[in-house]
């Protein structure tokens, strides 16, 4: 045997053949009385999420975050697909979420099997983040069908002060008919997502969750800030509005994240968010775990919800 065949692979994935390096190499430190995780844990979490996984990139294109030597050093982005992509990743070319150079056009992989997802795996592509609308078969761009609140904390700020947030701004959404599904980002927020028609277009939604946000802060100027100005954030929960404009993306629900830890953006029920002082990021392992008591807590992300007020 090689020296490096303990940690490289050939796999068939559905008929696709894929190699698969490196299995051996921590892609997170050892932290908190747990060893590091390893690609080869990377490939399996997502491998082992696929099925719930998938459902939330399917026609997405997906903007990645890669970290080759592990979250320990810098990332970088990925947008379009790079050299070596396999022939039966299938691709689409849009004007590029998040584009700062007008209307640049990138051809991004679209990732709807197993076999793309454990090839962007194997990139050490830990977070995979996508727009809160798909494409059709032949690539043309649909209106959004999810509104998304994003709920950044400014130090000393936490998770508690964003689950006392959440429920703020649930009980507005629900006032408009929307149904919002709490996730805690994996990060140091949480999101709410909730359903819409996609019969609007971004700038609806956008205008919408704006006013919603100037509105909570108006109520709560303790607790919420609407504006991205920094010096107005610490001790408060930036209620971010922004990501609902047609260039920006969020990180995927059972994504993971490039932090010290390899926690993952997962669902949460209203009850955890309702019990604040205990709510906490959730470990890889822990989403496995949830999973099979829960199932998945974003289903209702995949059917199209009410029109936005």
């Amino acid at each position: 045997m090689s020296p490096s065949a303990a940690h490289t692979a050939t796999v068939e994935i559905d008929g696709r053949r894929l190699k698969i390096s490196n299995l051996d190499k921590p892609l997170y430190p050892a932290v908190g009385g747990h060893g590091p995780t390893t690609k080869a844990a990377v490939i399996d979490y997502y491998a082992r999420v696929s099925a719930v996984l998938l459902p939330h990139l399917a026609d997405r294109p997906v903007s990645r975050f890669r970290w080759p030597d592990g979250v320990t050093k810098d990332p970088f982005v990925e947008k379009a697909v790079p050299r070596g992509t396999p022939e039966w990743v299938r691709t689409v070319v849009v004007e590029s979420p998040g584009s700062q150079r007008g209307h640049e056009l990138v051809e991004y992989p679209l990732c709807d099997d197993l076999a793309t997802l454990t090839w962007l795996a194997n990139l050490a592509a830990l977070e995979l983040h996508v727009p809160q609308w798909v494409v059709g078969p032949r690539g043309g761009v649909h209106k959004p069908d999810r509104l998304v609140i994003d709920l950044d904390p400014g130090a000393p700020a936490g998770l508690p002060e964003c689950a006392e947030v959440a429920l703020l701004v649930r009980e507005r959404l629900v006032a408009d008919g929307l149904d919002p599904l709490p996730v805690t980002s994996g990060s140091k927020g949480l999101q709410l997502y909730a359903p819409v028609s996609a019969q609007q277009d971004s700038d609806h939604l956008r205008s919408y969750a704006k006013a919603l946000a100037e509105s909570l802060e108006r109520d709560h100027r303790d607790l919420v800030v609407s504006s991205m100005r920094k010096a107005l954030r610490p001790g408060k929960v930036l209620l971010d509005w922004s990501q609902n404009h047609h260039a920006k993306t969020t990180i995927s629900p059972y994504s993971l994240r490039g932090r010290e830890q390899p926690n993952a953006a997962c669902p949460r029920t209203w009850a955890e968010i309702e019990d604040a002082g205990s709510l906490t990021q959730v470990r890889y392992d822990e989403v496995l775990a949830r999973l099979e008591q829960h199932g998945d807590l974003a289903a209702p992300l995949l059917e199209h919800g009410p029109r936005v007020p």
